[in-house]
């Protein structure tokens, strides 16, 4: 599927953010381990979570989705090993989640995904899980993965060489899944939906004071409970907000924005750039921040990215990357190699787009400098997503600054993580539309 987009004067409304795909996987795979009847609200309808419940129910999960309600429901029998391949799809976060658990549970399965995490790389959480006692067979590291019946051991320390939620996750349910204790030492903090997940239904964890310090899960018998409501996908909502300031005349409400300090450093990151964001009505919803995101059209400066923040913004610097390519002067984006192993080599994909759309920058193995202009975009052709759903928002949304309108091929993976994304921004007053 290949989308355009086009010229747009302004974009304006109130829209209600799509459930968060991180939280959204979690939750089912968490509210499993807890083996209760809860019913799940807010639950992002999309492939990646999607892939992660069918895998689950394939190991013996009891759950049954409609629409954005998801009910987990109690099992009279424990989870067992499955005969049949789990193919998580394009969802990186789900068979890196899966590795952990299935370790935990001391059952057989083999992890599958399409040809695009077939080549992303697993050692760095199939390594740590072999420490801990699992038994794991790759194709050098990457997926197909067969996990054995393994043996976790229990008060397992690990320091993390790279900064990793999703490594850190998966020895969390790991542990979790064995009844084990685990401690862990972080060289940055990362996303913490699973810290705050078991610390909502009762887990005990201990921190350290210092910002480079461990988290230590000891073990906890989780507490059931009826009810969880997944806030809205902050990832999702950073296409909205840089659609509306680099528009003109613009102005739009994003309701139930998920809001956790290590999910929206973007927000900081555009404000340093002189964007006009408000933050409103903002809550606790199931121990994860919640609020309304107001934007207005800015005149965006460019600014040298802080380092340490770079962690907790990484899904959202291809974003960033086009409010940077409509911004007055030169935006500097470092530290950023782990793009380079996302569904694409997002550097590499930022770049060829930014080429066809003349927009002046430099390339570094770990990072982009980028050089803004208020002008219009005149471009002929396709954009190449790289089957990436991020990459492929990213470009579309630049549409609204064109001349004749943006083309970007093979669009169908946006469906992974943001299916309403095309209706959504319809509604806001841009027009995309199919190519052949």
């Amino acid at each position: 599927m290949n989308l355009t987009s086009h010229k747009t004067k302004f974009i304006s409304g109130e829209v209600i953010c799509p459930g968060d795909k991180s939280i959204s996987q979690r939750i089912v795979i968490l509210g499993s381990l807890l083996n209760c009847d809860m019913k799940v609200k807010g639950f992002l309808n999309a492939h990646d979570p999607n892939s992660t419940l069918n895998a689950l129910n394939k190991i013996g999960a009891a759950i049954e989705k409609q629409e954005d309600k998801v009910f987990l429901q109690k099992r009279k029998n424990s989870f067992k090993s499955s005969l049949e391949d789990l193919d998580l799809g394009n969802s990186g976060t789900g068979m890196r989640l899966m590795m952990g658990l299935i370790s935990g549970l001391q059952i057989k399965a083999k992890l599958i995904g399409d040809s695009s995490l077939s080549n992303r790389p697993m050692l760095r959480v199939i390594k740590p899980l072999e420490e801990m006692g699992a038994l794991i067979k790759s194709n050098k590291g990457k997926a197909p993965i067969e996990i054995l019946e393994s043996s976790i051991s229990n008060d397992f320390v690990y320091k993390m060489p790279i900064a990793s939620a999703q490594v850190k996750s998966s020895l969390m349910l790991a542990s979790l899944a064995s009844h084990n204790s685990i401690t862990i030492y972080e060289p940055k903090i990362t996303r913490n939906h699973t810290e705050r997940m078991i610390e909502y239904f009762g887990g005990k964890l201990e921190y350290s004071n210092n910002k480079n310090g461990y988290i230590k899960l000891n073990k906890s018998n989780l507490k059931p409970k009826k009810n969880y409501n997944v806030v809205g996908d902050f990832s999702s909502a950073s296409f909205i907000i840089v659609a509306t300031l680099i528009a003109k005349q613009s102005e739009v409400l994003i309701k139930n924005v998920g809001l956790n300090p290590t999910r929206n450093g973007l927000i900081k990151v555009l404000s340093m750039m002189d964007a006009n964001i408000e933050i409103k009505n903002q809550k606790l919803i199931c121990n994860e921040e919640s609020g309304d995101i107001l934007v207005k059209s800015s005149n965006l400066k460019g600014i040298e990215v802080p380092e340490e923040i770079i962690p907790n913004i990484i899904d959202e610097i291809p974003i960033l990357s086009i409010a940077a390519a409509f911004a007055e002067g030169l935006t500097s984006i470092k530290n950023a190699s782990e793009l380079r192993v996302k569904e694409s080599d997002r550097l590499n994909a930022i770049s060829d787009g930014l080429d066809k759309l003349k927009i002046k920058h430099d390339m570094f193995n770990d990072g982009i400098l980028i050089e803004g202009n208020d002008n219009l975009v005149d471009f002929d052709g396709y954009i190449n997503s790289f089957d990436d759903h991020r990459i492929a928002m990213s470009f579309l949304i630049a549409g609204i600054r064109s001349k004749k309108g943006i083309s970007v091929k093979n669009c169908q993976n946006i469906e992974t993580s943001f299916p309403g994304f095309k209706a959504t921004m319809t509604k806001l007053g841009m027009k995309i539309n199919e190519k052949n």
